[in-house]
């Protein structure tokens, strides 16, 4: 398990929603396909892969989207992402509303 708010990854060219996947999986200890129902809840339950994906894609003109984060609450983490695919896990402290 993730504790305080450790960064999982480096900058990469993965598709947030993916790197998400990964970093949980990592954290868990299982392989991201494993990171599946019924043990973990689906990533599409708590945020839209294709919007996340899409909030941190290059414009249609080629340039790349000014610096910014998302985040959500994800199988136990809060899950932050940022504009460059870092994905930091802290683990969650307080339940889930």
């Amino acid at each position: 398990m993730v504790e305080g708010g450790d960064t999982v990854g480096e900058p990469s060219n993965r598709p947030p929603s993916q790197a998400v996947i990964e970093a949980v999986a990592e954290a868990e200890g299982v392989q991201p396909e494993g990171l599946a129902p019924p043990a973990y809840e689906p990533l599409h339950a708590v945020v839209d892969p294709t919007a996340l994906d899409g909030l941190f894609a290059a414009r249609s003109d080629g340039r790349g989207r000014p610096s910014g984060t998302v985040s959500f609450r994800f199988c136990g983490y809060d899950v932050t992402v940022d504009r460059d695919g870092l994905v930091t896990l802290e683990e969650a402290v307080e339940p889930a509303d």
